[in-house]
């Protein structure tokens, strides 16, 4: 059990943030480009949530951390459907406050003083 767990531990997961990814890419495509230099386990393009659209960017996740620096390095600044790809490691996901669009105008929202 102590050995099965110290393999877990060593073998972490890396999430990678792939920019300037062509608008007309598919998750398969990236799938099969990044599936060349090891295991994937999963594919995200990040679309426009009312259009649907891409938003020229995805993220990629490989199980093992020397296939995925080694897929990292070869595919940066490589170029895919006529764009150079942007590849690093992803950051984490910062904590940002919530924007209610509310705004604080301190009138109520009525309207305030304004005269017409």
């Amino acid at each position: 059990m102590y050995l099965y767990s110290v393999l877990i531990i060593n073998q972490r997961k890396m999430n990678i943030y792939v920019g300037n990814v062509a608008f007309t890419a598919t998750e398969n495509q990236l799938s099969d480009l990044f599936a060349e230099y090891g295991e994937v386990n999963s594919v995200k393009i990040i679309t426009d949530k009312f259009t649907g659209r891409s938003k020229g960017f995805a993220f990629v996740e490989m199980p093992n951390d020397s296939e995925a620096n080694e897929a990292l390095n070869a595919l940066n600044g490589m170029e895919i459907n006529g764009r150079n790809l942007n590849v690093t490691e992803a950051r984490p996901k910062e904590d940002r406050p919530r924007n209610d669009y509310r705004g604080d105008r301190g009138n109520g929202g009525n309207g305030g003083n304004r005269r017409y």
